[in-house]
């Protein structure tokens, strides 16, 4: 059941987990957050996705990292988790800004280190490209941090499939995060999931169930009502195990603030739907 991480040795279960949701706005006390820790390990939850940017602002960088250094240092478990963790966006006021400038890369990795409290980043991953900066030269910081061994592998997020082509030409790339749901399925089509395939990269959809502006719409439609009721799981549940279908290279990463959901999104990896419900799925508007 497990699935590797690129073309990596390190296996994980074929649900992760993105754990921003514990330090965004509307994040839980640190208490309840440590409940949701023990969730993920107690579903067998061991991909956990993080960046030093999720936090409430530019004062607050790290929250996120701190906190799973914090689940690390309590429940003893570092070595049964690979962490995925992000640099290259800022949060001034609370608003998302890129910074992609090499230099900066350098700093917030090197920070990302001492916050999780790790030698060594399982995957480090461009969080989005910097319009500002070519897109070459913030790869290529990437790059070094792994021949420094600050890093193990590189990932990229928030690209195309012409961005994937550039990056891959620069250093070997482990893994791609972009956005993908039911409403947002354009990797399948526009050439990205079908070059993590031929290249053995692994495919992360984050938002899978629709992030914070598509969750609700995602459990009120009919549809997905209809094929959770005859499953037996709920409708997110269900839009996940038709992502996990699409390809043996897809780790999708469902936030989770609450247990009971995190529980929910790791049971994906048990239910299998039938072809009409995946073709539903495919064309679903």
């Amino acid at each position: 059941m497990q699935r590797n991480i690129g073309r990596t040795s390190a296996e994980v279960y074929p649900v992760g987990w993105g754990v921003m949701p514990l330090s965004t706005t509307g994040r839980p006390d640190e208490a309840t957050a440590m409940d949701v820790f023990r969730a993920a390990l107690d579903n067998g939850v061991t991909f956990w996705d993080t960046a030093n940017a999720y936090c409430m602002d530019d004062n607050d960088t790290g929250h996120n990292e701190r906190l799973i250094a914090k689940a690390f240092r309590e429940l003893g478990v570092a070595g049964e988790v690979r962490v995925a963790t992000k640099g290259g966006m800022t949060r001034p006021g609370g608003a998302w800004v890129t910074n992609g400038r090499p230099e900066a890369l350098q700093a917030a990795c090197e920070q990302s280190l001492r916050d999780l409290g790790v030698e060594q980043i399982f995957l480090y991953q461009l969080h989005w490209p910097d319009p500002d900066v070519p897109y070459a030269e913030s790869v290529g910081a990437l790059a070094r941090l792994r021949e420094q061994g600050k890093i193990a592998h590189v990932g990229v997020s928030n690209v195309d499939a012409a961005k994937l082509r550039q990056a891959l030409g620069i250093v070997r790339v482990e893994s791609v995060q972009n956005r993908c749901n039911l409403h947002t399925q354009g990797d399948f089509t526009n050439g990205v999931l079908e070059l993590c395939r031929s290249e053995g990269l692994t495919y992360i959809p984050y938002s899978p169930v629709g992030g914070r502006s598509g969750k609700e719409a995602t459990g009120r439609d009919k549809l997905l009502a209809e094929i959770g009721g005859r499953h037996g799981c709920s409708p997110y549940q269900a839009v996940l195990a038709w992502l996990l279908g699409k390809d043996p290279c897809v780790v999708p990463i469902p936030g989770a603030s609450k247990v009971a959901n995190l529980a929910d999104s790791a049971g994906a990896a048990h239910l299998k739907l039938d072809a009409e419900d995946i073709a539903k799925m495919d064309a679903f508007k």
